[in-house]
């Protein structure tokens, strides 16, 4: 069974179509990466499946059900924007309100869980308006996890963060589908960030979804170069374009051969030719340059 499974979804406001037959699959138990441009249909997709907005077309099933059933919207987390606390309160105090909201018997248990969930545990006094952006965001969480939902729905919840709080983010995410009985569709346009932890990708434009993939077929489909500098670059970028198919110049200076080579081979190569290699090495596209070369209609 699938936590997610979405079959020609649409959604029209007026004569714009912001979501057009759109196919979508999260398996239970996986961290989904839901990524486009902006303007792409990510936001409105993730408040569709939350049941904020009407679909105006397709099925939407979470964990084999109607996303409408009672059962299955009690069963869903969601952080989109902003958490929705009050400033002046702390947080122990806004948690304690989410947990009286979901009704929820055991409110100081759930509560104390959730917040060491999301290493927040220190910081439950603190007035939430004195808290960081970092910290705001996981007690956003914090709150979608009360109840003990199986699907969470995180748009953009890794924005404006610095490194140590991406790297908390990071494993809180792996905590939480540790078990293999929740699922996470989150939104990022910080792709090499994203590619640290998911486990599932959907790419979508212009509302409709271009490719699905796993993170062993990223991986598969991410193809290797030999990057390299030598002490002639403009004559060293002419002659191997001369003899590769594809030879490009990265942001950082670097000749890249995309095509199945050796750098032993392009040393020989470039020295036959009266060019000596300075520097050399074998590595691979990412998440975010296969996705720029996927908009760009490279793949």
């Amino acid at each position: 069974m699938n936590a997610i499974e979405i079959r020609g979804l649409s959604k029209s406001f007026g004569p714009k179509q912001a979501v057009c037959g759109l196919d979508m699959t999260v398996p239970m138990g996986a961290i989904y990466g839901f990524i486009g441009e902006n303007g792409s249909g990510k936001s409105t997709t993730q408040k569709m499946i939350c049941g904020l907005i009407p679909t105006s077309g397709g099925s939407i099933k979470l964990s084999g059900k109607d996303h409408t059933d009672p059962d299955v919207r009690a069963d869903i987390g969601v952080l989109i924007e902003a958490p929705g606390c009050f400033p002046n309160l702390t947080v122990w105090d806004n948690m304690m309100l989410q947990a009286a909201n979901l009704r929820l018997s055991n409110a100081e248990e759930a509560v104390v869980k959730v917040l060491k969930t999301v290493r927040m545990e220190g910081a439950a006094g603190n007035k939430y308006k004195n808290c960081s952006l970092g910290m705001k965001q996981r007690v956003g969480i914090a709150m979608a996890l009360l109840g003990e939902p199986t699907l969470l729905i995180l748009d953009e919840p890794l924005n404006g963060l610095d490194a140590d709080g991406m790297r908390i983010m990071r494993e809180v995410f792996t905590d939480i589908i540790k078990d293999g009985k929740r699922s996470i569709l989150v939104s990022s346009h910080l792709l090499g960030e994203l590619q640290k932890v998911a486990t599932h990708y959907g790419i979508i434009r212009h509302g409709k979804m271009i490719c699905q993939m796993t993170a062993d077929e990223l991986d598969a489909n991410c193809r290797t170069y030999v990057a390299l500098q030598t002490e002639d670059m403009n004559r060293s970028k002419m002659l191997l374009g001369c003899k590769y198919s594809r030879v490009e110049e990265d942001e950082a200076g670097y000749i890249r051969v995309y095509d199945l080579t050796t750098p032993e081979e392009i040393v020989t190569y470039l020295y036959d030719n009266g060019i000596c290699v300075t520097e050399i090495q074998t590595d691979k596209i990412g998440l975010e340059e296969y996705y720029i070369d996927l908009m760009k209609g490279g793949r």
